[in-house]
């Protein structure tokens, strides 16, 4: 139960809805919508275990689980509503062992925020816009807008005020919390009276959070980058690449790539960022038959940083933004026309050797992550197996 929901709007309902939900269960649904857009969440329906909600209870946060503020803790009662003050809003359903009832079901929808200044967190910077018909409204002038670093400029065009602001310049602060590495700034606008201040001047305080935890999802076609989307909450740019030899010098272009079976594979991810203090490494890789299912038929490769197949190894990578490693292809691929792969990528800040990037093999549970690390997935394929290697019934 629970996960990522990036539709405009949607139902969330507790597990086996309308019929009882089970014991022990922990769910989670992070619901990101378009940038500049925010979430409304109403509860058309509660039957739970009644009380203090210490046993059974939903609870609803504004944007990320572990660092955003609570907006409710409830289990019975009237069917509330809740609206995120940015893109993103987190949903937690927990039950204990006890008793179990019909459980809850909610509708969220995207709804426009106001367009004065809007936020596009970009692989190397954000881009933010401010409306000059808002500026004017308050009485202000476009030419008074400026960043802290005066040496940052706006585009100034007739309707907008443009600024393309770095993560790694301009003045550009860095955070961190459980969730996200926060990359913020500060955009003033000045009052215009010199002797007499007749206004107050105003700042704009705009940030981009880069959420820690993500799957993305690329095809086994080599050259294939993921589609990042450009939130407020926004996720790093990784794409994973197959290349012909340990040497990492020629990519292997075709697609779907066509194997031999015990030929040793070779992949970099690459994160794009012009942060140059963050350091990406592989945590989990998970084969499947099904690009949308890495749960029913899967061979894990690596999890938790942990090698769980023999031929699994890394690499010496030039860059902190690059990860190296290499499998050889498993019998797993002899029973399947086509094989996708699944990489969960850890991105942490470079020098941080509390991180799991430093600490290798792991049993922790995925959630439990340290503050400066972000968690990336990404999906490649389909690997097929070479002529006569592949499976009966298959093509190629």
């Amino acid at each position: 139960c629970g996960g990522s929901v990036s539709d405009p709007s949607g139902v969330l309902q507790s597990p086996n809805y309308p019929g009882n939900y089970p014991n022990d269960a922990d769910c989670v649904w992070e619901i990101q919508v378009e940038n500049n857009f925010r979430v409304t969440l109403t509860f058309r329906d509660i039957v739970m275990q009644r009380g203090t909600c210490q046993h059974d209870y939903i609870e609803v946060y504004d944007g990320p689980l572990h660092s955003s503020p609570l907006l409710g803790r409830f289990c019975s009662g009237s069917f509330p509503t809740y609206v995120s003050s940015s893109n993103m809003m987190s949903v937690r359903f927990h039950s204990d062992s006890r008793y179990s009832f019909r459980g809850f079901q909610a509708h969220y929808s995207s709804i426009p925020a106001g367009h004065n200044t809007t936020i596009q967190c970009l692989p190397d910077y954000m881009h933010v816009v401010v409306s000059r018909d808002y500026l004017q409204s308050q009485g202000y002038s476009a030419q008074r807008v400026t960043l802290n670093d005066n040496r940052c400029r706006p585009t100034v065009t007739s309707q907008e005020v443009v600024f393309n602001i770095p993560y790694n310049g301009c003045g550009t602060t860095q955070e961190e919390n459980n969730d996200t590495i926060n990359y913020s700034n500060t955009i003033r606008v000045a009052s215009s009276g010199y002797i007499i201040k007749r206004k107050k001047s105003i700042n704009l305080h705009v940030s981009c959070k880069m959420l820690r935890k993500s799957w993305q999802q690329v095809v086994y076609a080599a050259e294939d980058t993921v589609d990042v989307d450009e939130y407020q909450f926004g996720r790093y740019n990784m794409n994973v690449t197959f290349y012909e030899s340990p040497a990492f010098r020629r990519q292997v272009r075709a697609s779907p790539y066509y194997i031999d079976l015990n030929q040793n594979l070779y992949l970099q991810a690459c994160l794009h960022s012009s942060d140059p203090n963050l350091k990406v490494v592989v945590d989990t890789c998970v084969a499947a038959p099904d690009p949308r299912d890495f749960n029913t038929l899967a061979y894990y490769l690596v999890r938790n940083g942990c090698p769980r197949d023999s031929s699994y190894a890394t690499y010496y990578s030039p860059s902190s933004h690059f990860a190296r490693f290499k499998f050889n292809a498993f019998e797993f691929m002899s029973r399947h026309p086509s094989v996708y792969l699944k990489c969960q990528m850890l991105v942490c800040r470079l020098g941080d050797f509390s991180s799991r990037c430093y600490r290798g093999c792991s049993s922790r549970p995925k959630r439990d992550t340290s503050p400066a690390e972000e968690q990336v997935d990404v999906v490649v394929g389909p690997l097929q197996l070479r002529g006569g290697d592949a499976p009966t019934g298959s093509t190629g």
